[in-house]
């Protein structure tokens, strides 16, 4: 691939544009809103000037209801060698495309499992896919020129190519990205009315719950509005989950004593079944999870102690799998939550302490 077209200069585009700028792809940006793709190309992403001739690769980064009149528009102009979307559905907008009667030979369905709760240019980066799930819709039609420059696209971004059906795509989706938007942004909506008192108690465990219902709203009404059925199925199955330990929860109130024997059997098993489904989770680089120890240190707030506590680990030749940092309330301190393999654990704690650190139970 030597030169690309990306029409959409937002986070995907403009972050898949700095990746492929920066492998000396030439690339150009177009946008609906021409400041966007200047912004872009101020980030070293591509030049905002139309291609003079046809591009090896058109790569349309809009909302998914654009995404077939925008491809359909860049094919009816011949811009492009090969047409992709990176849009968060793939069902929907490839029957449009089928019913408007265009060729799709050219044309892959494609979508980067990867984002921020921040959108625009400005939160691009070049390597915001890399390591992540890129999936690939390829139909019996889809040309092999187009899938080799698509896994060249997922390549240079440093994603993991993942070949699926659209259809299922969708459906996966809708349970692991949709539906928990959905369910943080319930869950945040709680505190909205929530006496300050209470707000002032959050913790960490609410900050990871409600992390991604900072997203924008109307980036998410344009996502579900193309995946309403697939979301609203497993929506649907969380509902009656809710209704079941709601019902567990006002027997546990119950003065009879083999009612709250109900209630804590109910309330325990979607708790159990909470581990199961957690446990499946992919762990580090996408292999199959794992067990770390936590190595909790108390941290004050002030410049370079981060990059202290991770030199002293080093020192001790212990590699940190994860980090988390939870702030104190009221106080310039936190604790580091140092998560590494088991076996580490004694050596590091002993090792940090030797050096001054104060730790912590997590």
């Amino acid at each position: 691939m030597r030169t690309a077209l990306v029409i959409g200069t937002g986070l995907i585009g403009t972050s898949a544009a700095l990746a492929l700028a920066g492998r000396g792809v030439t690339v150009h940006l177009r946008d609906h809103d021409p400041a966007s793709a200047r912004t872009a190309a101020s980030l070293g992403a591509g030049t905002d000037t139309e291609p003079e001739g046809t591009v090896d690769l058109a790569i349309v980064a809009v909302p998914p209801a654009h995404v077939a009149a925008t491809l359909a528009d860049a094919m009816g102009t011949g811009a492009a060698r090969a047409y992709l979307d990176v849009a968060s559905v793939k069902g929907g907008p490839r029957r449009e495309l089928q019913a408007l009667g265009l060729d799709l030979t050219p044309y892959i369905g494609t979508h980067p499992m990867s984002g921020k709760e921040r959108s625009g240019p400005l939160a691009a980066t070049a390597d915001l896919f890399e390591g992540r799930p890129w999936v690939l819709t390829p139909t019996r039609d889809t040309d092999t020129e187009v899938l080799n420059l698509a896994l060249e696209l997922v390549a240079f971004c440093r994603a993991v190519p993942v070949v699926m059906d659209a259809d299922a795509h969708d459906r996966a989706v809708a349970l692991v990205s949709h539906t928990p938007q959905l369910v943080s942004s319930l869950v945040a909506a709680r505190l909205e009315e929530a006496e300050e008192s209470a707000v002032r108690l959050c913790g960490q465990g609410i900050r990871d719950v409600t992390r991604i219902a900072a997203s924008d709203p109307r980036m998410w009404i344009e996502i579900l509005s193309a995946n309403p059925g697939p979301v609203a199925d497993v929506l649907s199955g969380v509902a009656a989950d809710l209704d079941e330990t709601v019902r567990a929860l006002r027997a546990l109130q119950s003065p009879d004593e083999e009612q709250r024997r109900d209630g804590a059997a109910g309330v325990e098993d979607v708790l159990r079944r909470g581990n199961a489904g957690r446990a499946r989770v992919p762990g580090k680089h996408g292999a199959a999870p794992t067990a770390y120890e936590t190595v909790a240190v108390l941290i004050s707030d002030k410049p370079g102690e981060l990059a202290r506590i991770f030199a002293d680990a080093g020192r001790a030749g212990v590699n940190i799998e994860d980090v988390r940092i939870e702030h104190a309330t009221g106080q310039q301190a936190g604790l580091v939550q140092l998560m590494v393999d088991p076996k580490a654990a004694p050596a590091l704690s002993h090792s940090l302490q030797s050096q001054g650190w104060s730790l912590r139970t997590p």
